[in-house]
């Protein structure tokens, strides 16, 4: 098979790459430029689309002796993943840029451009298997399973899609990178969001977006507890630098409960109020048809665990009730439904339901 292998400058992408040349296929490696100003992006181990990691990955090439090319694709991100992430913030949405970027850019932008050059498949470093029939499963490292991110991804998608990495731990995977004699085998991995240089994203925000002065209510009593800058900067769930000045009654810690954009309301209370029995999303990838009940399991973080839960197709949606509560999710989201490793499908979550009656 003719295979592009997406190139990140990191240890994965360069072992996956090696994989698919060990395996017969004729492989190019390609880094993809995303950021309009590369010099301003994170640089060693904090970020993925650097100057450096560009350099990190032509070396790989080179030592695999394939072709090797970068892809400018800033404008494409800007719109689709940056842009899309600033106005979920802007909605008082949680969103997940990195499933976007893999849902709007790896496998579509990329795969429809490498399918027009005559390529028969990506392959990426991610931490996810392929059954021969084309279904997703999670990784043999648990620790390091990318399955998640990738739960959204249609199934024409994943059919010209090649994950070479998720039979093997990520020791494993840096071990055969110094076998190899690839530079990047001791490469820290990259981590957060890649096109926020400072790591501060509710100053990135506030820069995107402006001040957008509103109060910060307590939902237990009603009392405006203090004022902030931009209801952007919060996520439900949060804890820390609220800055309300004086405890609860109780004297237990708030948590972020609500965040209204049209009013600019940030509203807080105790943890148990976080509780979510049940969310709604949109069905982006389901088989069943409506109406038909599917025990599995949810997960709705990358790093979090994965509950007992009951999904249904329901009038276009995905409606999952939850078997025990996940606490602090948020719309926009994605949610991605297990049967054990293997993935079922998932969407974007719409809205949750904290009351367990309703539910």
């Amino acid at each position: 098979m003719r295979v592009l292998a997406a190139m990140s400058g990191g240890v994965d992408s360069a072992v996956a790459a090696a994989r698919a040349v060990d395996a017969g296929h004729d492989v190019t490696g390609v880094h993809l430029a995303l950021s309009r100003s590369p010099d301003a992006q994170r640089t060693g181990a904090r970020g993925c689309c650097t100057v450096e990691d560009a350099r990190d990955a032509r070396r790989a090439a080179d030592v695999l002796g394939i072709p090797f090319y970068v892809w400018d694709l800033a404008d494409r991100f800007e719109t689709d993943v940056i842009e899309d992430f600033t106005a979920a913030y802007a909605a008082g949405q949680t969103p997940n840029p990195c499933v976007r970027c893999n849902e709007r850019i790896k496998f579509s932008a990329v795969l429809d451009r490498a399918l027009a050059l005559g390529f028969d498949a990506v392959v990426t470093g991610h931490h996810a298997r392929l059954s021969a029939d084309g279904v997703l499963r999670r990784s043999v490292d648990p620790g390091k399973d990318q399955s998640y991110v990738l739960g959204t991804l249609r199934p024409e998608q994943l059919r010209r899609a090649m994950f070479p990495l998720g039979d093997s731990t990520k020791a494993q995977v840096r071990t055969e990178a110094a076998e190899r004699g690839l530079g990047v085998a001791d490469k820290p991995d990259s981590h957060d969001i890649c096109f926020v240089p400072s790591g501060d994203t509710g100053a990135w925000l506030r820069d995107r977006l402006g001040p957008r002065p509103g109060p910060i209510v307590d939902a237990v009593t009603g009392e405006t507890l203090g004022e902030h800058d931009g209801a952007f900067a919060f996520t439900v769930g949060q804890r820390r630098g609220l800055r309300l000045g004086r405890p609860a009654p109780d004297g237990r810690p708030r948590y972020v409960l609500d965040i209204s954009p049209v009013t600019s309301t940030v509203t807080v209370g105790p943890a148990e109020a976080l509780d979510v029995w049940r969310l709604v999303a949109n069905a982006a990838v389901w088989a069943p048809a409506e109406g038909v009940e599917v025990d599995c399991l949810a997960q709705v973080r990358a790093h979090g665990g994965a509950v007992p839960a009951v999904a249904q197709a329901r009038d276009g949606e995905l409606w999952v009730r939850l078997r025990e509560p996940v606490r602090g999710t948020a719309a926009g989201q994605a949610v991605v439904l297990y049967d054990a490793d293997r993935v079922l499908g998932g969407g974007h979550i719409l809205r949750t339901i904290g009351d367990r009656a309703a539910a």
